[in-house]
């Protein structure tokens, strides 16, 4: 696995779990280390992943599943037991983040706030204020995406983002966004040529005012940036925590446009978006390709096959 020699990555990885074929934890961390690695999401406490983690100075992104927000709402109790047993038994990882929901539907937000509210609590409590709670949404809660200057959350969204926004802005957490220009790309929702999607355009495709925008990711970001001020969030910053393109099973899914979208997101994110020109924090969606996941374009996301061969060759650091 060629690819430690390129220093660190510039971007984490999602390392998902829904296959049966995947090589153990301590292994997948192994991985991580050899590629350069240094910061991972899980999508739920595996007791064998973080074991793995301790000790590497891995940063660590742990979500808590939708499942249980009925309960870290509802509990403060459930939520401080929920903090003692996923994150204060692993004392060795490095956490970053506890993301409190993924893409939560929309008639489940009720439970959202409220539950970021009591982990916030039990990790302060428990003295580990300094690991910042906050969701993830998905690319669907984004009405409009260009021009990025009039960005704005779906009604549906509004409806709860704004108490998400007051949450982040107040504890100086940022929002995390799933955000993938194939699917915008492919549900024709901008029709838009391929190139912009893909970081390949020659120059501007969306003139902004004063900003031009080579690319989909850059004006999705900045949108979202502007819909979040909306909502009173001026200083609440966006993390790309998901983002990839498939190989296979769909329209425009190939070995050749993946390599292109994730090759160029690692040389690209280091120059920030146009409006905000530092460094983007993204995770490349995801470590392996999952065959437990929904047949077509879901199971087709991997950096990795589960023999642990790449898919397509790729440097991680730029």
């Amino acid at each position: 696995m060629a690819g430690s020699n390129a220093g660190a990555a510039s971007v984490g990885v999602c390392y998902g779990t829904s296959g049966d074929n995947l090589p153990p934890a301590s292994t997948v961390v192994g991985m991580l280390r050899e590629n350069g690695f240094t910061v991972v999401r899980l999508y739920w406490p595996d007791p064998a992943a973080l074991a793995a983690l301790a000790g590497t100075g891995i940063k660590v992104v742990v979500g808590a599943p939708n499942d249980v927000l009925p309960a870290l709402a509802t509990s403060e109790s459930a939520a401080a037991a929920w903090v003692r047993q996923n994150i204060q038994a692993h004392p060795l990882v490095t956490f970053r983040y506890v993301v409190v929901g993924n893409e939560v539907p929309a008639g489940e937000t009720a439970h959202l706030v409220p539950a970021m509210e009591n982990v916030h609590a039990a990790l302060a409590a428990a003295g580990l204020g300094h690991v910042k709670v906050t969701t993830a949404i998905s690319q669907g809660t984004i009405a409009v995406h260009l021009p990025p200057s009039a960005g704005e959350f779906t009604e549906e969204a509004r409806s709860f983002m704004g108490y998400v926004v007051s949450f982040l802005e107040r504890t100086r957490a940022p929002l995390l966004a799933n955000l993938y220009p194939y699917f915008v790309y492919t549900l024709g929702l901008g029709h838009m040529d391929m190139g912009f999607a893909l970081f390949t355009s020659p120059g501007p495709v969306v003139q902004d005012g004063e900003y031009g925008y080579q690319n989909l990711l850059d004006a999705t970001v900045d949108a979202l940036y502007t819909a979040v001020a909306r909502l009173g969030g001026s200083r609440v910053r966006v993390v790309v925590s998901e983002t990839g393109w498939p190989t296979a099973g769909g329209a425009a899914a190939s070995v050749e446009n993946a390599m292109t979208y994730n090759q160029n997101l690692v040389r690209h994110v280091r120059k920030g978006t146009p409006r905000r020109p530092r460094r983007v924090e993204a995770y490349a969606f995801a470590m392996f390709n999952e065959n437990l996941k929904e047949a077509g374009v879901e199971q087709n996301w991997g950096l990795f096959y589960p023999n642990m061969e790449r898919v397509y060759p790729i440097t991680f650091g730029a």
